[in-house]
C-alpha cells in the first residue's frame, strides 16, 4: 500500500513477478489504479512466478479490474515483444482465445445431460457443506467464493478453525494413529524418513500426521461436511506437521478407514472424503460436483487440483506436444499415480516452509484421460472452464529433469490439454490451479464432461468448454 500510494493512479503499470505474492498485498493498488495494467512473469518452473502470476491475474478477473498480461522465458522472443510493443501503442494486449466456447445445452447427449440435471436438482434439494479450516490461504483472494454466489448454487459453509483441528488431533490415541500408519505401510508407501527432526522427515512427526487424518475426518462428519479445505502452511505450520499427507488419503477412493469415537461406525466408508487443497472453495465446489458425477457414472471419483506450475514441449516416442508440469504439495490421491500407493513415497516439506515437518503424499501421474476443470468468479457470478486432456508416461530421465526444475518432494503429473496451446492457456486461465479427474477412455471422458456441464449449468453456473470438446 505505501509503494502503490507513491504511483500515479493514471501512469502504465507494469507488476514483473518471478515469486507467489499475496494478492491482498497488492489489489489494495491495483483497484484504484485507472491507468492500463500489465502483468509479467518469467516462464520457469524453479520459482513459481507462474503460479503467482495466475493468481493474481484470477483475483484481478474477480475483483473485476481491467488488465493484460505477458509471460517469457527471457522477454527476447516474438510473443513477448509483440505484446510488450502493442500494450505500449495501444494499452492492451491481443490473445488468441479462439478455444473457448460457451456451452450449448441442447449439444450434449440426452443421456448426460438428464443425469447432471438430476444431479444437480437433488443437490439443490439436500443441499451440502463446504468445511473451511480458516479462509483466505496465502492472498488467494481468486479462491474464495462470496456465500451469496455459493449458496445459490445449493451448498454452504461450516466455518470451522485450524485451531479446533489441532485440539482434535490430541484426543486421537497413539494406537488409532498407529493403525493409520500400518495401513500405509502394507499398501506400500515408502517413507523417506531419518533423526533430524529439524531437516528430515521423522516418524513422530508422521504419526502426528495420521493423527491429523483421523482428525480431520471425524471433525468433517461431526458438522456433516461433504468436502473440507485446511490451509496450507499459515497458523499450522507453527504448530503441527504439514497437512499434505492428510490431503491426499482424503481425497482418494481407497484410503485408511477412520471410525466415530462413540458409535464405531466408519465415516465416509467407500471412497473420498474431497479435500480442496489450501482452501480453494472454487476447487471445492468442483470436487463436490466430479464426486457426484462420477459416483454416479460409476468412476473413479478420486480428484485433486494441481498448481500449473510450468511446462515446455516435448517430443519423443508416441508423444510430441506440450507438456504442463502440474504440482502440488501433496494432496494428490495414489489412484492418480503409477502403481498407486506402491508407487507413492512421502518425503519431508521443505523446512524453510515447514519448520515442523511431515511429509507429502508423492509420485508420477499415471498415464491416462483426464477431465480438467476450473470454476472462479467473474462479472459477480460463477463459471467453468472444462476441457479434455491427458497424462502422459514421460521418460523417467525427463521426468527427474523436471522434478528438479520445481520441488522435488512433490507428486507430479505430465499433462496435455487437448486443442489449447500454451499461450492460449495461459491467457484464458482464471486462477493459479486446475482440477483434474480420471476417465477410462476418451468415450467415458466425453460422457463424464458432458455430465459435468450439465450439472453446472443446472445449478446456475456459467459453463465454458475449452479446446477440443467434441461428444460424437
Amino acid at each position: 500500500m505505501d509503494i502503490f500510494s507513491g504511483i500515479d493512479p493514471d501512469a502504465n503499470l507494469v507488476f514483473a513477478t518471478a515469486a507467489w505474492q499475496y494478492s491482498h498485498h497488492v489489489l489494495p493498488g491495483m483497484r484504484s489504479h485507472r491507468g492500463p495494467i500489465l502483468t509479467v512473469a518469467n516462464w520457469s518452473g524453479q520459482w513459481p512466478g507462474l503460479v503467482g502470476l495466475l493468481n493474481l491475474n484470477g483475483s484481478l478477473i474477480k475483483a473485476g479490474v481491467k488488465f493484460n498480461s505477458l509471460w517469457s522465458e527471457d522477454f527476447t522472443d516474438d510473443y513477448f515483444l509483440r505484446g510488450m510493443r502493442q500494450w505500449i501503442k495501444e494499452g492492451r494486449v491481443t490473445h488468441d482465445l479462439s478455444h473457448v466456447r460457451d456451452l450449448d445445452i441442447a449439444a450434449l447427449p440426452a443421456d448426460a445431460a438428464n443425469l447432471g440435471k438430476e444431479l444437480a436438482q437433488s443437490l439443490q434439494k439436500r443441499k451440502a457443506i463446504l468445511g473451511v479450516f480458516d479462509e483466505g490461504c496465502m492472498g488467494m483472494y481468486n479462491a474464495i467464493i462470496d456465500d451469496e454466489l455459493l449458496n445459490a448454487a445449493g451448498v454452504f459453509k461450516e466455518r470451522l478453525s485450524q485451531s479446533a483441528l489441532v485440539a482434535r488431533m490430541r484426543t486421537i490415541s497413539d494406537d488409532d494413529a498407529k493403525g493409520v500408519r500400518q495401513w500405509l505401510d502394507e499398501k506400500g508407501v515408502r517413507f523417506v524418513t531419518g533423526k533430524d527432526d529439524k531437516t528430515e522427515l521423522t516418524d513422530a512427526q508422521i504419526h502426528e500426521q495420521c493423527k491429523m487424518y483421523i482428525a480431520a475426518a471425524r471433525m468433517a462428519d461431526e458438522f456433516g461436511c461433504d468436502a473440507i479445505g485446511i490451509q496450507y502452511q499459515q497458523g499450522l505450520k507453527d504448530m503441527v506437521p504439514a497437512s499434505d499427507l492428510v490431503e491426499g488419503l482424503l481425497n482418494n477412493a481407497d484410503r485408511p478407514p477412520v471410525y466415530d469415537r462413540q458409535s464405531g461406525k466408519e465415516l465416509y466408508a467407500g471412497g473420498p472424503l474431497p479435500h480442496f487443497n489450501e482452501v480453494d472453495e472454487c476447487a471445492g465446489l468442483d470436487a463436490l460436483v466430479t464426486n457426484r458425477c462420477w459416483n454416479a457414472l460409476k468412476l473413479d471419483p478420486s480428484t485433486t487440483l494441481h498448481d500449473l506450475r510450468w511446462g515446455e514441449p516435448y517430443q519423443g516416442k508416441d508423444i510430441d506436444n506440450f507438456v504442463w508440469v502440474l504440482q502440488i504439495s501433496g494432496a494428490a490421491p495414489a489412484n492418480h499415480f503409477v502403481s498407486g500407493y506402491h508407487g507413492a513415497s512421502s518425503e519431508r516439506q521443505p523446512p524453510m516452509y515447514f519448520p515442523l515437518g511431515g511429509g507429502t503424499l508423492k509420485g508420477v501421474g499415471r498415464p491416462g484421460k483426464i477431465v480438467w476443470s476450473r470454476v472462479f468468479v467473474e462479472g459477480n457470478a460463477l463459471h467453468v472452464d472444462l476441457g479434455l486432456g491427458e497424462v502422459v508416461r514421460l521418460p523417467d530421465e525427463e521426468t527427474m529433469r523436471r522434478w528438479q526444475q520445481t520441488t522435488i518432494q512433490w507428486p507430479m503429473v505430465s499433462a496435455v490439454f487437448n486443442g489449447i496451446s500454451r499461450d492460449s492457456f495461459m491467457a484464458r486461465h482464471r486462477a493459479n490451479h486446475v482440477s483434474i479427474a480420471y476417465a477410462p477412455d476418451t468415450k467415458t471422458a466425453r460422457k463424464a464432461l458432458a455430465a459435468k456441464s450439465a450439472m453446472f449449468h443446472e445449478l446456475g453456473v456459467k459453463v465454458h468448454l475449452c479446446g477440443a470438446v467434441s461428444f460424437d
